[in-house]
């Protein structure tokens, strides 16, 4: 049978228009990766209540509902709730579960009401609403897309104390708010909400109220959903509402086939680290602990150092009129990744597609920078190059006599107190973030294209005096290879 949907799935994938994928944020399932999540559950027995929100086509419904026909539940009944907004696939939808409903001891029961306001209305004892819903599994698939902070989902949501951007962490915080304790949830999401202090009170909601016990990654990001071309990193989930934390299972496979699955445990305070106030989770992939884990060198914090690190403020669509293609009278020099390679700072870039400079004047002036000697890291990359994390370092003199500079916002920069850092601090912090150990820890917890500023915060560091000892070095060598790099953090922190 799921055969048969897979099939649709296909047909329903190649004729839908991208934009309407993009309106209701719908990717549908793959056959393959319904059965993998199916098979992420622990056996059970009793009567089984499965939710489906956002259940497109029934894909991950029917690979559960096979699951259990074949033995690998012992169920003695099920119920089916799917819920899905978008009426042309209810035919589908329903379809799908012809095969089974001679079954006594299964029932479905379709839904096209907005599961967001169902479910909080439901939470909220809205008497209109029934009595609240006990789900023992739910199984997901959720829609990716922004909330705006003032939309009526957003709103609905507050009611029930749930805050957050995105409609796929919407719908897996109100599926463990609907779950009864021991309750299992299985979803495949974006991994953005690892890392970052938008999905921070999202963490919060799902950590007080549940516990993880299985996380898998995909080895390459484009390969999930890449019938609908997908580029996003993603990650299957299964959460156990009201479990004690404790060991957490990761697999890892290369894509969709699961051919080469590996598999680690870990320890939870490995996942999330009881000093973290951000509740950052990490996706350890090898089982012993990184090398800036184990080392009792790397452990300072941004603030022992005195140093700050922000992102760029000047967003160049914003101050459009004052941008100039190349430097003239009047302006000084703005600074992109694009302006950094491997052998330093080059400024102006002739035909370069953005701006080489800025005008100051009295409306630019408060988003600029004395000139000095900066560390700074670009904010944006994919998982797929083969570094995450990407430092360099400003120069003074590659900028001229210009007294100021501008850094545009897909830059963050190392700083104290918006001025530069002492020539050393600044080569030795390059370094340091530049090892293959940071690059690896930072892979573990963060899983999408941006290196935010409140990342880099948030990370441990090698003393003051290391990191000059690193500049010292850096500077006594015109070209340095990633293997010295790696060997010179190997002696420091030995």
């Amino acid at each position: 049978m799921l055969s048969v949907v897979e099939g649709k799935r296909l047909h329903v994938s190649r004729s839908t228009a991208a934009e309407k994928k993009a309106q209701l944020g719908q990717f549908l399932t793959p056959e393959r990766i319904a059965k993998f999540l199916a098979s992420l559950f622990p056996s059970a027995s009793g009567s089984c209540h499965l939710l489906d929100a956002g259940a497109g086509i029934g894909s991950l419904s029917v690979a559960f509902i096979e699951r259990w026909q074949e033995g690998g539940f012992q169920f003695n009944s099920v119920e089916l709730d799917a819920f899905e907004i978008d009426d042309t696939l209810h035919d589908l939808l329903s379809q799908s579960f012809e095969k089974y409903r001679n079954c006594g001891n299964f029932e479905v029961n379709i839904s096209g009401d907005d599961f967001i306001h169902a479910a909080t209305e439901s939470l909220s004892g809205n008497l209109f609403s029934g009595a609240p819903v006990n789900y023992t599994h739910a199984i997901l698939n959720p829609p990716y897309k922004k909330i705006s902070s003032n939309s009526a989902h957003r709103l609905a949501l507050r009611t029930v104390g749930i805050e957050t951007v995105n409609l796929y962490s919407a719908f897996v915080a109100l599926a463990v708010a609907q779950t009864a304790p021991g309750g299992q949830i299985v979803a495949i999401i974006p991994r953005s909400f690892c890392n970052g202090p938008y999905y921070r009170p999202f963490r919060n909601f799902i950590l007080e109220r549940a516990c993880i016990r299985h996380m898998h990654l995909f080895e390459s990001r484009n390969k999930a959903f890449k019938d609908d071309e997908v580029l996003q990193e993603n990650v299957i989930i299964r959460l156990e509402r009201g479990g004690q934390h404790g060991t957490v299972t990761i697999t890892t496979s290369t894509d969709d086939r699961f051919n080469d699955v590996a598999t680690h445990e870990h320890p939870f305070d490995r996942i999330v680290f009881p000093d973290d106030p951000e509740r950052f989770i990490h996706v350890p992939t090898s089982p012993g602990k990184s090398a800036i884990e184990l080392s009792p060198a790397v452990r300072y914090t941004l603030s022992d150092l005195g140093i700050k690190v922000s992102t760029g403020p000047v967003v160049d669509f914003r101050l459009k009129e004052y941008l100039r293609a190349m430097p003239e009278e009047g302006t000084v020099p703005l600074i992109y990744s694009s302006h950094f390679s491997s052998t330093g700072a080059v400024w102006p870039v002739p035909g370069s597609k953005k701006p080489n400079a800025i005008l100051r004047n009295e409306a630019t002036e408060k988003w600029l920078y004395p000139n000095g000697f900066y560390c700074v890291v670009r904010r944006f990359s994919s998982k797929e190059e083969r570094r995450r994390v990407v430092a360099s370092v400003v120069e003074p003199t590659a900028f001229g006599d210009h007294s100021v500079l501008g850094f545009e916002n897909h830059i963050n920069l190392f700083h104290e107190n918006k001025r530069g850092l002492p020539e050393l601090l600044a080569r030795g912090l390059a370094v340091f973030l530049n090892t293959t150990a940071v690059d690896e820890s930072f892979r573990c917890f963060n899983g999408h294209t941006q290196v935010n500023a409140t990342d880099l915060k948030l990370m441990k560091y090698p003393s003051r005096e290391a990191l000059i000892e690193l500049g010292e070095w850096a500077k006594q060598h015109s070209r340095i290879t990633q293997e010295l790099i790696d060997e010179q953090l190997g002696k420091l922190t030995a």
